[in-house]
């Protein structure tokens, strides 16, 4: 295990980070959390600015663009209330998000379980799947599954470790990623079986970095209701409205009003 320091770490709560629905594989640990990225572990501490990764894999340069460093989220943050005077509340509440730079299978993968799931049923399903299918990283995680491995995996195995219907999206979905290689826009990516709108703006931001991706899923609605007026059916409205009033910088604002909602309700 190698232990990396990295200094003078700005606009960055792991909490924010890890909770705020992006991602699944990391939790509380001793102060900081623990948890794995594709086929790399770490427990992740963060104090005063220096931000330390007890890693097993992966370098300072690694786990630098895996926490998005080089991005200056503070200025974020000041275009998206000088474009949106009202996002200044969740901005301040959740002041320490970054968008991590997940491996794109792996979001693809991650976001076809989510679908219909609650969050400890999701975590629960992909270790289950890297448990299974993963190379053993260290005695607390297994890699992430390569698309090989889930692509030659049985329905039933899956289903047994109860991925329901979504046990025939995984497998399919993995062989069209070997065959097809890994998709590249929102339009590829609805080829993918089981991946359909929301999915698929899920993995442009949280897997391809296209951070003017704007998902609308159940609580996002709730949101673009209460601060905005929206009816909740009206998701093209409100996604016009995310293109028009926050840009390019779509995602981050999605993620900072859904992380304020649900993390409060």
């Amino acid at each position: 295990m190698d232990k990396i320091i990295i200094e003078n770490v700005k606009d960055t709560d792991l909490t924010h980070i890890f909770e705020c629905g992006q991602v699944f594989r990391w939790r509380p640990f001793e102060g900081g959390y623990r948890g794995a990225a594709g086929d790399k572990a770490a427990c992740v501490f963060y104090d005063d600015g220096i931000l330390t990764i007890e890693a097993t894999g992966g370098d300072k340069a690694f786990w630098s663009h895996y926490f998005d460093l080089d991005t200056d989220y503070g200025e974020i943050k000041n275009d998206l209330a000088k474009s949106e005077p009202r996002i200044r509340a969740a901005t301040d509440y959740g002041f320490g998000i970054r968008i991590l730079n997940q491996d794109l299978f792996e979001t693809m993968i991650s976001f076809i379980i989510s679908q219909n799931n609650n969050i400890p049923r999701i975590r629960k399903n992909i270790e289950s799947i890297c448990d299974r299918y993963g190379r053993r990283i260290n005695d607390d995680f297994a890699a992430f599954p390569s698309p090989e491995a889930l692509a030659d995996a049985k329905e039933c195995d899956l289903a047994s470790l109860k991925l329901g219907y979504r046990s025939r999206y995984i497998i399919e979905s993995s062989r069209q990623y070997l065959e097809e290689g890994p998709p590249e826009t929102r339009d590829e990516l609805l080829r993918f079986c089981g991946i359909g709108p929301k999915v698929a703006n899920c993995i442009m931001l949280f897997g391809l970095h296209e951070v003017a991706a704007f998902p609308i899923d159940t609580w996002v609605k709730h949101i673009m209701n209460d601060i905005y007026g929206f009816e909740e059916k009206d998701v093209k409205g409100m996604q016009r409205f995310a293109n028009e009033r926050f840009g390019e910088l779509a995602g981050y604002a999605q993620q900072y009003l859904f992380y304020y909602y649900r993390d409060r309700a």
